[in-house]
């Protein structure tokens, strides 16, 4: 039932957005002679308040650039529209493809289960396996799909577990195992480019506003962000066990029987599922080795360096080279059926791509029109600050932002006034949009902020107060982690250099 509240909330939302366009573009004039810069700002505006609202789609409000950057004067129409599709949305597209066709033929079920077996029983190594098997899913699956599928079998558990020990000693532990599988999807998913959308939103982004910088690769970005994956899940996973464990006395020791079980019923492994899983490896390992991998002592060459010219092949080059197979293998047993069908397809999220491509397009218009570099010089006052404190500051505020809005969204909103900032204090733009990026996926405190948290909340198991308490630790938790990881692994990574402005950033200076 609709309320009049929500019926009011909506009307703000709705008409607040063409009210700040139309107030910017009367009463503003950031750049006397650059009217483009203010209409730039007002369009800007309109979808902030429109992504932040959800009065209308996400995928939506995505499109406003397309009509209103030609009207004004701030892109041609080709240019625009061009910016909704590039390698980053087909490294996307490919990717979610090869998820897809996981989980027609139920392999993801097969892997997560597989990891429970093997990880075992007491209360610390449930929780650790359900969190273990729900972050590797993620990175390469989405989020939402990826708890979707985990919590049935969660659930299953936690009734198992009601049974043996009683309800009352496995309520609080039950809270703790369902935080533990929103927050490792959450978490997981960063640790590869195609793990969550806001990677991608700056993978992209970053190679709009600096064309001459080396690109940012599958590998680079997984050598960078998988340890901090990796350290923070073991951070949750400990604070998680013990402000939710049960308590020993009342306690009683289960098999992996449920999920042995849960396994049988799967079948044996099948044809379908080999071949999906030979692919799936194939394309990670493609990821992982096309480009140069530098250890420090040498360099591992790439694949992509036997073909003429490697500089043409990219990560989503890979991606559509490796689901295109699974539309033509057919089935061992059904007829007429393939590994993959256009049907299958159609659950591509498209509604993601479009929020992709209004995000690409805005930073393009940021760019274009000057306005990232109007931003960074209000904000070149940080200068004098230590930069280790500066990517503190984005890091807390990205991370307590998304709470509320779309971390899609916030990142491709934040993400081309950051480089405009870095241009204007001439640091390294990395240092900035890093952690702005992952602290993106480091929302924990409310159900809003993320699906998966949404999904769990969904259960009715977890009141919001137990996600606002453990949240909030644990966004404190992601800001340290964040900045300590840019400042220090990130410069190693990527090769930045703190006391050095790069030659590839002065072009757009």
């Amino acid at each position: 039932m609709i309320t009049s509240g929500t019926n009011y909330r909506r009307l703000i939302g709705l008409t607040g957005g063409p009210l700040l366009f139309f107030v910017t573009i009367f009463f503003l004039d950031l750049r006397p002679g650059r009217p483009e810069v203010t209409y730039t700002l007002a369009a800007a505006l309109w979808m902030a308040t429109w992504w932040i609202s959800e009065v209308v789609p996400l995928a939506i409000t995505s499109l406003l650039p397309v009509a209103l950057f030609p009207l004004l004067g701030i892109m041609d129409g080709k240019n625009v529209s061009a910016t909704y599709f590039n390698h980053v949305i087909f490294l996307f597209i490919g990717g979610f493809i090869v998820a897809l066709a996981m989980q027609k033929w139920d392999l993801h079920k097969r892997i997560a289960l597989k990891i429970l077996i093997n990880i075992g029983t007491g209360p610390g190594r449930i929780m650790l396996g359900f969190m273990i098997a729900t972050a590797f899913l993620s990175m390469w699956i989405s989020n939402t799909a990826t708890t979707m599928m985990m919590v049935p079998i969660l659930l299953s558990v936690i009734a198992k577990l009601e049974e043996s020990s009683g309800s009352e000693a496995v309520s609080k532990y039950a809270i703790g195992l369902l935080l533990g599988v929103a927050y490792s999807a959450s978490v997981g998913g960063i640790a590869t480019l195609v793990g969550t959308p806001p990677n991608l939103s700056f993978a992209r982004i970053f190679q709009i506003y600096f064309p001459e910088a080396p690109m940012i690769s599958f590998a680079q970005w997984f050598f960078f962000a998988l340890p901090v994956s990796v350290v923070f899940i073991a951070i949750t996973w400990t604070y998680l066990y013990f402000r939710f464990r049960p308590d020993r006395s009342s306690w009683k020791r289960t098999d992996t029987s449920t999920f042995k079980m849960e396994y049988k019923k799967l079948g044996k492994i099948s044809y379908e599922q080999i071949i999906v899983l030979i692919d799936f490896i194939l394309l990670a390992l493609l990821w992982l080795t096309r480009s140069d991998i530098d250890t420090g002592l040498f360099i591992i060459p790439g694949w992509a360096t036997v073909f003429s010219v490697p500089d043409y092949i990219n990560d989503g080059t890979v991606a559509i080279m490796m689901s295109i197979p699974l539309f033509f293998i057919p089935s061992k047993d059904k007829k007429n059926i393939y590994l993959m069908d256009w049907e299958t397809a159609t659950k591509l999220p498209w509604n993601i791509v479009l929020l992709f491509g209004g995000g690409f397009a805005l930073a393009t218009g940021f760019k274009e029109s000057g306005l990232s570099l109007w931003f960074g010089e209000q904000l070149s006052w940080v200068v004098g600050a230590h930069p280790l404190l500066i990517i503190a500051m984005i890091a807390f505020l990205m991370t307590f932002l998304t709470e509320l809005t779309s971390n899609t969204a916030t990142t491709e909103m934040l993400l081309p006034i950051l480089a405009g900032l870095s241009v204007s204090v001439e640091i390294n733009p990395l240092l900035f949009m890093l952690p702005a990026t992952l602290a993106g996926s480091m929302a924990f405190m409310l159900p809003v902020a993320t699906p998966p948290n949404a999904i769990i909340f969904g259960s009715t198991r977890i009141k919001i107060a137990d996600m606002v308490r453990t949240g909030f630790v644990l966004n404190i938790i992601g800001v340290i982690i964040v900045t300590l990881a840019t400042y220090f692994l990130g410069r190693y990574v990527f090769d930045i250099q703190i006391d050095q402005f790069p030659f590839w950033a002065k072009i757009t200076h």
